[in-house]
């Protein structure tokens, strides 16, 4: 039997016992009753439904992990600047550049002056071999 997209097993169960449910209730198919049909699809049911809820407390977890890395962020920086207000450590200190931060001392001024002339463009020179001549006497 070719294998199918979880999707459409889930649709096509949900079909054949609603089919089931409503048109032959009663009736005994394959040798089962619809009652022995859904207990023996139900674990392939039970699973998707629990894949549903763990998709739930994935979103839940996410956002609740955005919500406490806003707040640890904001403690961080608390951090950050007591060292950087520190008179013992400072802006220059090597706990602050050791924490991942550029000291003031190595910062650039970032400050760039573009040159007003525009160098010329180099001109390709074609060497021509120079042939010693040599003359045989």
């Amino acid at each position: 039997m070719p294998t199918q997209s979880p999707k459409k097993v889930a649709v096509k169960l949900q079909k054949i016992v609603d089919a089931w449910t409503t048109l032959r209730p009663t009736k005994s198919f394959a040798g089962m009753t619809l009652e022995q049909f859904k207990a023996k699809v139900q674990p392939s049911l039970a699973v998707r439904d629990q894949l549903v809820t763990l998709s739930s407390q994935t979103v839940d977890n996410r956002t609740q992990r955005q919500t406490s890395d806003d707040a640890s962020i904001a403690q961080a920086l608390l951090v950050v600047n007591a060292v950087k207000g520190d008179p013992d450590e400072g802006e220059n200190g090597s706990l602050y550049a050791t924490m991942g931060y550029v000291p003031k001392s190595a910062r650039q001024s970032g400050l760039t002056r573009k040159s007003k002339t525009t160098t010329p463009v180099a001109q390709t020179v074609t060497a021509s071999a120079a042939v010693p001549t040599t003359t045989v006497k």
